[in-house]
């Protein structure tokens, strides 16, 4: 998105369940917020965590600065007794704040994201992009990274690299910064990501959080010893845990798999496979692996030496973090 216009004295509601976007628009508006008041507070915080009190205070004028950012995250667990406070808030924002509420997608919340949407804030959709898209944002990462792709080969990365728009972004990265010149051509796709590049990153990703180490192992050694570019795996294992805690977060029963799989950000035929994989895991288990992996993936891009033990590393100690293990 391009912020156009003052941030500073609005309500801006980012919604729907593609995260990539998602946390894009909300950089992009802190960011903006930031240009205008420097000194502006920022405060980043998770919905359900908030009584009203709180809320009044990251919302309000500051004593120490003149103008404040409110980042509220997870808007469908609002706490039920502050939907009021936050349509209020809506409808008459502080002149000098910045306020960026985060819906994921979803049918929970609803009600009230209708009732912002009818007092008139400023609405960002972040959906997921169909198959026939994903060329398209491939394009557009490209462009945004000053550089340029022909559709053919845009075309290609999707089909080696899959729909994770994050796996995506990153072999976009990835292959700007090593093209020789100005445009991406198809050899250069096919070098980087020619082959099983989806299957593989994927693969390593299901069997690790499904337990089957030696399994993942072998595949993720396959994957690095025919190219498959490291971030392609950090990334599916990433995807694979923040849909997992998605789905732990869910009543266990009452939701139908279409709606359970809005929710997690999923096909609904990935959900049956989820369930799976989510019997060995608990709470402190994914957090612990999350952790884990974002190591990973800081290491991967630059702060080890190794990106192949690092991904070894994380790999193992996925593994390690699912119950009973």
């Amino acid at each position: 998105m391009a912020v156009r216009e003052s941030v500073l004295g609005r309500v801006v509601l980012v919604s729907g369940p593609e995260s990539l976007l998602a946390e894009r628009a909300v950089n992009e508006l802190v960011n903006a917020a930031r240009g205008e008041a420097p000194d502006a507070d920022l405060h980043d915080v998770e919905a359900p965590q908030l009584n009203s009190g709180q809320l009044a205070e990251i919302t309000g004028g500051s004593l120490f600065a003149s103008s404040s950012v409110a980042v509220v995250r997870d808007l469908a667990n609002l706490p039920a007794e502050l939907a009021d406070q936050v349509l209020q808030l809506a409808q008459a924002p502080e002149p000098e704040c910045a306020v960026v509420l985060v819906h994921g997608g979803g049918v929970k919340g609803k009600g009230l994201l209708d009732k912002l949407k009818k007092a008139g804030v400023q609405v960002v959709d972040c959906p997921s992009l169909k198959a026939w898209e994903l060329p398209q944002f491939v394009t557009a990462e490209v462009r945004r990274a000053r550089s340029r792709i022909e559709a053919p080969a845009a075309t290609l990365l999707v089909e080696a690299v899959g729909h994770d728009l994050r796996a995506l972004a990153g072999a976009v990265s990835q292959l700007v910064a090593d093209a020789d010149g100005p445009e991406i051509t198809d050899a250069l796709v096919r070098r980087y990501f020619g082959g099983r590049a989806e299957v593989t990153s994927f693969a390593v990703a299901d069997a690790a959080l499904a337990g089957r180490t030696d399994q993942a192992m072998e595949q993720l050694r396959w994957a690095l010893g025919t190219g498959v570019a490291h971030v392609l795996v950090s990334s599916a294992l990433a995807s694979g845990l923040r849909g997992l805690g998605k789905l732990v977060s869910l009543p266990s029963t009452g939701m139908r798999d279409g709606d359970i799989a809005r929710e997690v950000g999923v096909p609904p035929w990935k959900i049956k496979s989820m369930r799976q994989q989510l019997r060995g895991w608990d709470q402190p288990g994914l957090a612990r692996a999350i952790s884990i992996v974002a190591r990973a993936d800081a290491d991967i891009k630059g702060a080890a030496n190794d990106p192949d033990y690092a991904l070894e590393s994380a790999v193992l100690g996925v593994t390690r973090c699912r119950t009973g293990r």
